[in-house]
């Protein structure tokens, strides 16, 4: 019998299943999830260069911010949607990470569309 995968694991798995199909480039950057309990962040990746291009997390939100942490990541999105064109990056390509593309996720996902990026 197989042992069953705590849910680390299975995330874990799941993203460098992902991460062997996603690249990003100067061009179009890989906009990396990272959510943990408390909050999100995100940050838009070069792979070929090794550099972060532009980030945002909901440390750096107002702290007059008041609101469940989905609305928090639809902020944050917007956040890093905004720290991308200041770089100027239009298009990007989405990694989750591994987390499922469903609530908190989504919601940056939705927010980062908002502000003007395209993937």
């Amino acid at each position: 019998m197989a042992s069953a995968l705590s849910v680390r694991e299975a995330r874990l798995r799941r993203h460098r299943r992902i991460r062997g199909k996603v690249s990003g480039t100067p061009e179009r950057p890989r906009l990396v999830v990272y959510r943990s309990n408390k909050g999100i962040s995100a940050q838009l990746v070069d792979d070929l260069n090794g550099r972060t291009l532009a980030g945002a997390s909901w440390v750096g939100l107002k702290s007059s911010f008041k609101g469940t942490k989905t609305e928090q990541a639809a902020e944050v999105g917007k956040a890093l949607a905004a720290a991308a064109k200041q770089a100027g990056i239009e298009s990007v390509v989405f990694d989750r990470g591994g987390y499922l593309y469903h609530g908190r996720v989504k919601a940056l996902a939705e927010g980062a569309r908002e502000g003007g990026l395209e993937f």
